[in-house]
């Protein structure tokens, strides 16, 4: 690997890993206090589970947005790059609205829309790199599950 893709591909890393991780700020300090007090349905995994899920997932993305941002510039790459930027912000604004504002409602919502920017840059990505929009299936995966346990945490609660 070339030493300015190994930088990339550490900078994408660092990127999802690291910024991913603010929503854990938000997130932690609410596991045992509000989010404990929450009625759950009997689907909800395990608190331990999370962590390592959504670790596993930022690197994931990390990997498919360096396999796009190696690539020549051009229309395709530059709307691929925005819907996964735009999706990344949402998804660290969700934990700010889910567990530091309590708007399980509006975080659901939230939610949806951020499925389909993942949705979108999915779509983008395929056209540049099929293993690139692979490495996101788990992604979308995953949060179609939350959005499911988020729905359920709104209409229990």
């Amino acid at each position: 690997m070339a030493k300015s893709n190994f930088i990339k591909l550490f900078a994408a890393l660092f990127f999802t890993v690291g910024l991913g991780s603010i929503g854990g700020l938000f997130t932690a300090p609410e596991i045992t206090t509000w989010y404990a007090g929450l009625n759950k349905p009997a689907f909800n995994p395990p608190n331990y589970l999370f962590a390592p899920v959504w670790t596993t997932l930022y690197i994931l993305m990390g990997i498919s947005f360096y396999l796009i941002w190696k690539k020549h510039p051009s229309p395709v790459k530059t709307a691929g790059v925005l819907f996964f930027l735009l999706q990344f912000i949402l998804n660290v604004c969700w934990s700010f609205i889910f567990f530091k504002q309590h708007l399980v409602g509006f975080a659901f919502i939230e939610m949806m829309v951020m499925w389909l920017f993942i949705l979108f840059t999915i779509n983008e990505f395929r056209k540049l790199s099929k293993p690139a929009a692979w490495l996101l299936v788990p992604y979308i995966g995953w949060v179609s599950f939350a959005a499911v346990l988020n729905f359920f945490i709104w209409k229990l609660n």
